[in-house]
């Protein structure tokens, strides 16, 4: 069903009117055939989530919900706004305070959801929603909320036909009347509202499930400070030629997560260290180090950004190609056998000659000397696999090796040779796109190592945002043949020649 609205003009006869006699003015009217608990499902998402509706909001805090009861005011921390309507029955009361992304340009602002019913003459039912914003003019209303007194979304269903009207009308303040500003929210917001109940209806299921592994609200409090803290800097010193709009706020999204994954993982006590494994750009690693969190990362060629961090993280960036242990030809590659400290003289240091390769020839015809690393940690760093390529595979088979949890998001499709390829498709059926394949696919390989693994869709500006996350075992280490493993899924002929590749080929945008 498409969306064409019917417009109400002004002066049309009022549909919804207070018990003291205040008219809302009626908007927005349109056919529908979802019932009404569906509208009711739809307008409680919507609520919960007022992200959905404005991209500069966060998220909801909901203090209260409850039945209302007459003459009973709930204890809550916000006072609640009541409304009563001629003709409905006041259910339900909600009071929300709406958080917004910028902090520093808008302000929180609470308000009051309530939920009324009606059965008209006709055997219809009415379903009434209002929003009741806790401000007392239009001046006090923040950008991203319509300067009116009052929004009310009201649903009307004949249960006979199993059809409906769903229309939104607006209580005005006097000193901001209708306008054509005011008008476009409300077409947005019935919009909005028309495409979740028609979706509900036609049985649409959510594919994408947010906040499984911990809170929202906890991680977007810790987004919002570390956004505040560091994200002008980090734009403004930015000297890669991707862009710094997606890169600094992606990788502080996945420093607040990991900063509140590590605070569950160990309660309060020291974390053992991390270390990102094809750090790219190095800004996880400098935010992480800013926070006061020790670990390092290496990358298989320097980037120009990272002579722009502290000298802190500059210390911890190494210039490393990644060759596992278990598949080296010559055992030349450096490992780090000592624990992580914050002290920098305690991570692995620059390779000594002894140590390292000639892996490439700059421009110039003068041979570059890079070393390896062999993927072998510190038992119980986690390791960070962030968009990390050819490594992503090879991420939960180090951790076993090395018995890490870890945490990875992949992006490119490489096997365990590091060559390009198309990972199988689930078995189940339930998508046949390429990432979904490779997350399928080094999911299971995860699952096959022994770890209990986790999802997490990250709230991130990247469609590459599926994080799978290892901290649990399932088997014991020892149980797990990470040479068997190897040779069931391809193989890893090949790695060091593409790995060392890596060294000559150009940057890429993480």
């Amino acid at each position: 069903m498409p969306f064409t609205p019917d417009a109400s003009p002004a002066g049309t006869l009022p549909t919804l009117e207070e018990s003291s006699g205040e008219i809302w003015t009626l908007l927005y009217t349109h056919d529908c055939s979802f019932p009404p608990e569906i509208f009711r499902e739809v307008m409680l998402n919507l609520i919960r989530n007022p992200n959905i509706n404005s991209n500069h909001l966060f998220r909801a805090d909901i203090s209260l919900e409850c039945p209302f009861e007459d003459g009973v005011m709930p204890p809550s921390t916000i006072t609640p706004r009541i409304t009563q309507f001629k003709g409905f029955t006041l259910k339900t009361i909600m009071v929300r305070t709406m958080i917004p992304r910028n902090v520093l340009v808008d302000k929180p602002l609470d308000q009051t959801c309530n939920f009324y019913q009606q059965v008209n003459d006709e055997r219809e039912i009415l379903s009434l929603v209002v929003y009741l914003p806790h401000i007392s003019s239009a001046s006090e209303s923040p950008f991203y909320h319509p300067a009116v007194h009052g929004i009310g979304f009201l649903h009307t269903f004949n249960p006979e036909t199993q059809q409906g009207t769903v229309a939104i009308h607006y209580s005005f303040f006097k000193s901001e009347p209708r306008s054509p500003k005011l008008e476009r929210t409300a077409l947005h917001l019935l919009s909005v509202l028309h495409k979740h109940g028609q979706g509900s209806a036609a049985g649409y299921v959510k594919r994408v499930q947010h906040d499984v592994i911990l809170p929202q609200a906890q991680v977007q409090n810790t987004y919002a400070r570390l956004k505040s803290k560091y994200a002008r800097d980090l734009v403004l010193r930015w000297v890669e030629t991707t862009d710094p709009g997606k890169h600094v706020f992606e990788d502080l999204s996945i420093a607040a997560f990991l900063i509140e994954l590590w605070a569950v993982m160990y309660k309060g006590g020291e974390s053992p260290g991390f270390v990102d494994i094809g750090c790219g750009n190095g800004l996880l690693v400098h935010i992480l180090l800013e926070e006061g969190y020790s670990g390092w990362g290496f990358d298989a060629r320097r980037r120009k950004s990272w002579q722009s961090w502290s000298a802190r993280a500059q210390e911890n960036l190494k210039e490393l190609v990644l060759i596992p242990s278990i598949i080296q030809s010559t055992p030349n590659a450096m490992s780090t056998d000592g624990p992580i400290s914050n002290d920098a003289s305690s991570l692995p240091s620059t390779p000594s000659m002894a140590n390292i390769q000639d892996l490439s020839v700059s421009a110039s015809g003068n041979p570059q000397v890079h070393g390896t690393h062999d993927g072998i940690f510190p038992k119980g760093t986690f390791i960070v696999s962030n968009h990390a390529d050819e490594l992503t595979p090879w991420t939960p088979l180090l951790a076993n090796i090395s018995e890490c949890p870890f945490m990875m998001i992949p992006c490119c499709s490489h096997s365990l040779s590091g060559s390009r390829f198309r990972a199988p498709p689930p078995k189940d059926g339930s998508s046949s796109s390429a990432y979904a394949s490779l997350v399928a696919w080094v999911s299971k390989l995860a699952k096959d190592c022994g770890w209990e693994v986790e999802k997490e869709m990250l709230r991130i500006p990247s469609t590459r945002n599926t994080a799978l996350i290892g901290r649990r075992r399932t088997l014991p280490f020892g149980e797990v043949d990470v040479d068997d493993l190897v040779a069931e899924n391809g193989g890893a002929a090949g790695w060091e020649e593409n790995a060392l590749k890596l060294v000559k080929g150009s940057t890429r945008g993480h």
